[in-house]
């Protein structure tokens, strides 16, 4: 009786530090996502900084481009200089910052991933950067255009007379283009969600109807509500989640290797 009591004792004991450990690893883990996360603050206040520094030059080189080349803008409050002024800063702030946070995330991950997933997964830090820049030049010089034009043509269509303010036509033209150059970073997301064993290619297919709906949707979000405007951007979204799939089979080809690519990928298809 005493050896049963003993052993109900270490089992409960053993219980005990095993939760304990696991409550220490959470909390380890907290704080090391909370100072990746103060980590990625600093950088992007450091880069507000130097957006604010980069603003004028920044705002005459896009008024010197067509669609705001010849426009005059007005300010209807003391506080649309300064309101725009902060979106500029806010705009460039993002440029160092997202690659930034995409290495902070690798950095967060790293001590899960075997050597050669760390190697992997690090080179995507670069492309973060083009894969947005790219974003904010197809969003900057295809698709606001095309959505400044359309909202012209119906005030001319009204018979209205224009006047273009300073805060509404930049916010206009912010909130078309970030969104779509952060979804620019759609295909580095998966790849690098696939590399960390996250997502794999079969379940990209499987959740293709959703995805398209979701992207479609988006589309719609950030533009005008004509036709042309929401499939100008809702096909080269579907097309970079296309290009992600096609990537994170390259990325899941290497994990498994290339004898075994075939039969662990049909295994996989029939999972639901």
């Amino acid at each position: 009786m005493v050896a049963g009591n003993s052993t109900a004792q270490g089992k409960q004991s053993n219980e005990k530090q095993i939760r304990e450990d696991v409550d220490m690893s959470l909390f380890e883990h907290i704080g090391e996502l909370r100072k990746r996360f103060i980590y990625i603050l600093i950088v992007l206040v450091a880069g507000l900084i130097l957006g604010l520094i980069a603003v004028q030059p920044s705002y005459n080189y896009l008024m010197s481009l067509e669609p705001a080349n010849g426009i005059a803008l007005h300010a209807f409050s003391l506080w649309d200089g300064i309101g725009i002024y902060m979106k500029f800063a806010v705009a460039i702030a993002l440029i160092p910052a997202i690659p930034f946070a995409v290495y902070q995330l690798w950095a967060f991950v790293k001590p899960a991933l075997k050597k050669n997933e760390q190697r992997a997964t690090l080179k995507y830090i670069p492309f973060a950067l083009i894969m947005f820049l790219i974003g904010l030049a197809f969003a900057y010089f295809v698709v606001f255009p095309l959505a400044f034009t359309f909202t012209r043509h119906m005030t001319a269509k009204l018979h209205l007379e224009e006047t273009f303010g300073m805060a509404q036509y930049f916010t206009f033209m912010f909130n078309i283009i970030i969104p779509i150059a952060l979804l620019f970073e759609l295909p580095l997301i998966i790849m690098f969600l696939t590399a960390i064993r996250i997502l794999n290619p079969n379940r990209l297919r499987k959740m293709r109807r959703i995805a398209y709906f979701v992207l479609i949707l988006i589309g719609t979000l950030v533009t005008p509500p004509d036709f042309i405007s929401d499939m100008l951007v809702a096909v080269p979204l579907i097309v970079l989640y296309e290009i992600s799939i096609y990537m994170a089979g390259i990325v899941y080809r290497k994990q498994l290797g290339a004898p075994r690519w075939e039969s662990e990928y049909s295994a996989l298809a029939e999972i639901p």
